[in-house]
């Protein structure tokens, strides 16, 4: 297991966001387990990527154990031209790579996950959901993050979901703190 600090970054290079990246977007399908060391390939590469990861704490043993584990397991996205496509595939860590046919929404999808990682929300796996009310954080440190609300256990999560994968993740949220909306396209 790694040490937090020896994990890659989120975003490779460090941009303002993941908008600034230049070329075609795809998704890597990884081998098991292979999200990170293929972040650690790609940043040797100098290939853009963006690996969303959340913060799990186990405790075994009377000891307290801190990792970052993939949002989405076994899937990494990256941008780049074709010669980047080839340098990926040369890592050996990539069971299929996946051709992202509409360009603008994925970007659109990865910037919530990514507006939400830098605003310090505790993301957490959570179920694709077909149907639900989309609404959008109107206060606090998310505003403007758009996705669907659901009720889980009492408390209100925000879902915001990667259609392409058929995965999602969501964050804790106060229900004063959002409003309904249609679902936008920024």
């Amino acid at each position: 297991m790694l040490k937090i600090e020896e994990n890659p970054p989120v975003l490779w290079p460090q941009v303002p966001s993941i908008r600034d990246f230049q070329g075609q977007w795809w998704v890597a399908h990884t081998k098991s387990r292979n999200e990170k060391a293929l972040a650690h390939d790609l940043v040797a590469r100098n290939v853009s990527y963006f690996l969303p990861m959340t913060l799990k704490v186990s405790r075994r043993s009377h000891r307290t154990f801190k990792s970052l584990l993939p949002l989405f397991a076994g899937y990494l996205f990256f941008c780049g031209k074709e010669s980047e496509r080839i340098e990926l595939l040369k890592t050996n860590r990539v069971v299929n790579l996946l051709e992202v046919t509409d360009q603008d929404e994925l970007i659109r999808e990865l910037v919530r996950v990514e507006q939400a990682i830098r605003a310090g929300a505790p993301l957490v796996p959570h179920k694709y959901i077909e149907k639900g009310q989309w609404c959008r954080v109107i206060a606090g440190p998310l505003l403007g993050l758009e996705g669907i609300v659901v009720q889980t256990r009492g408390d209100t999560r925000l879902v915001l979901q990667i259609d392409m994968l058929g995965q999602a993740a969501s964050v804790e949220i106060d229900i004063e703190m959002i409003e309904p909306v249609e679902k936008s396209r920024p």
